[in-house]
């Protein structure tokens, strides 16, 4: 079978093609950027169709007129043969190779050993290490039951690299990525779109990639087409991007390289931005920061709600609190005068009584004890007072009963 599709492949014009029937198939390459590294580092291959006029098809209307499971992994393995062929044919010693394989096809080789060792072979064969290829999968094979743990452990084996498909597409979730420990998570692009429309989603979108990070994975954004996205992709901490704003599909790589210029003026704009960003946030929370500071002076010989009259009268403030060494409220909370208590919305009156709370786990409690006397501000976050968006303002410092820790929630809805 594996020396029938190499003899399918034909050199023309320094590239290698392949036929399968009347169709003529071709690879094209879109290259896959480091952020950090401010480089490429692979390239995921694409397969480019024509008909017997020459006339270019989607790749998807070649598969589907493949009748048999047996048609289309054999069309399957002849296009990453042929993409294999046109990779080491022009790429350099390091880049990763990232070649797409349908669900099924996946399953079902990856418990054929024998045609595993083969393909290594092959791969070897053709100059390309096992540790250089990139195998991409969507979620999909988990449909396979336990079928597909035995195909990923088989693959793996091989010493290529597994990466995981599309994302934050229809039903995604984490028991995918702790099934299939991925080495690399690619992106669905409808994740960036949205976060593109929404600060809220921005913040989540930097909080999953934290999360894909700590499941041991690296994340790579695919669809990245203009530089506001490239910005938010750079900005939420993703490790490589794809999409036109840095590389179209096209049948030749970029060859000798230094630092992309697409790159780095991303980083450079994503810098103006948050310079930018950090002067309007210091001259917005400047006031409450002053007032915390007062109101912690006056701790040393004034009850809370004295220390607090100033911070309490400052727009935006929802609550002032005092906090012991155990995170336990060492008062009552103070509202600011004429507030109405936003605990008291029926749909969160079970969170209104706080009094007896602690709050030692969160950020701005564990901050402001490591950094006594420094105040601390946290990134917004849902409040438990009221359930809006807020951020903490906090600082430790010593009062005549203790340690104390002093906290104003600012409202951050907007």
């Amino acid at each position: 079978m594996l020396l029938r599709l190499i003899e399918s492949l034909e050199m023309q014009d320094g590239r290698w093609r392949a036929r399968q029937g009347d169709w003529l198939l071709d690879s094209s390459f879109q290259p896959v950027f480091s952020f950090p590294h401010r480089r490429a580092v692979g390239y995921e291959a694409l397969l480019r169709v024509a008909d017997a006029a020459g006339n270019a098809v989607s790749p998807l209307q070649f598969f589907e007129q493949l009748r048999s499971f047996e048609q289309q992994w054999a069309a399957d393995r002849l296009c990453r043969l042929l993409h294999v062929h046109n990779f080491v044919h022009q790429a350099d010693d390091d880049s990763w190779l990232f070649l797409n394989i349908h669900p099924t096809v996946f399953v079902h080789g990856g418990q054929q050993t024998q045609a595993l060792d083969a393909s290594v072979r092959t791969m070897q064969a053709l100059g390309l290490p096992m540790h250089r290829l990139v195998l991409e999968v969507t979620e999909d094979i988990m449909a396979q039951e336990t079928d597909f743990e035995r195909a990923v452990a088989n693959v793996r084996e091989t010493g290529c690299l597994l990466a995981l498909d599309d994302f934050g597409a229809g039903h995604s979730n984490f028991d995918r990525i702790w099934h299939i420990h991925p080495e690399i998570v690619k992106l669905d692009r409808s994740l960036l779109r949205r976060a593109c429309d929404s600060p809220r989603i921005a913040r989540v979108l930097a909080q999953m990639v934290s999360l894909l990070h700590e499941c041991g994975s690296l994340v790579l954004l695919e669809g990245v087409e203009t530089r506001d996205e490239a910005m938010l992709a750079l900005d939420v901490d993703v490790d490589m991007v794809q999409g036109f704003a840095f590389g179209r599909p096209v049948p030749g790589m970029l060859g000798p390289q230094g630092v992309s210029d697409e790159i780095e003026e991303i980083w450079e704009l994503l810098d103006g931005r948050h310079a930018d960003t950090r002067r309007v946030h210091a001259m917005h929370v400047a006031p409450y920061r002053q007032a915390l500071r007062q109101a912690q002076a006056r701790l040393q010989d004034r009850p809370l709600a004295e220390a607090c009259v100033e911070l309490l009268a400052l727009p935006g403030v929802q609550v002032c609190f005092l906090l012991d060494e155990q995170g336990r409220h060492v008062a009552e909370p103070l509202l600011p005068a004429g507030v109405p208590d936003r605990s008291q919305d029926p749909r969160f009156r079970p969170l209104g009584l706080a009094s007896d709370a602690r709050w030692a786990r969160r950020p701005y409690f564990r901050r402001a004890l490591e950094e006594p006397g420094v105040t601390q501000i946290t990134r917004p976050y849902l409040s438990l007072h009221g359930a809006r968006m807020c951020v903490t303002l906090s600082v430790a410092c010593a009062t005549p009963a203790g340690l104390r820790v002093l906290c104003a929630d600012i409202d951050w809805t907007s």
